[in-house]
C-alpha cells in the first residue's frame, strides 16, 4: 500500500505489565479511530518485554490531531499513563516516500 503523503503517528511505549482492561480499551480505540475522517489504517508490534510500537495513518495533519483531541481517546491516553505504560513516545511525521515488497 502507497503511503504517500500520509501523515504517520508513531507511538512507541513501554508497558508496566499491568492488563486489567488494556485488551478492551485498545480494541475500542482501533474501533473509535477506524471510523474517524481521514483514518487510513494501523500497524502495530508488541514485543515480549512489554515494548510496543504502534503506527496510525492518517490522510492529514488535521486528521491526525483531531484524532488526538477526541474526547474518548484523550480518556484512554490518561488511563494509559495511570495503569498501561511506564512510558512512551510519540512522533508524527509526513511520509514522502513509501513503497513495499511481498514474496510471490
Amino acid at each position: 500500500m502507497d503511503r504517500t503523503g500520509q501523515i504517520a503517528v508513531i507511538f512507541v511505549s513501554q508497558r508496566t505489565g499491568a492488563d486489567a482492561g488494556y485488551a478492551e480499551a485498545a480494541e475500542a480505540m482501533d474501533r473509535l479511530a477506524a471510523e474517524q475522517p481521514g483514518y487510513r489504517g494501523v500497524d502495530a508490534v508488541l514485543g515480549t518485554d512489554g515494548l510496543g510500537i504502534t503506527i496510525s495513518w492518517w490522510t492529514d495533519e488535521a486528521a491526525a490531531i483531531a484524532w488526538r483531541e477526541h474526547p474518548a481517546h484523550a480518556a484512554i491516553r490518561a488511563r494509559g499513563r495511570d495503569a498501561w505504560y511506564e512510558r512512551y513516545a510519540v512522533a508524527v511525521g509526513a511520509i514522502t516516500r513509501s513503497y513495499q515488497w511481498e514474496r510471490a
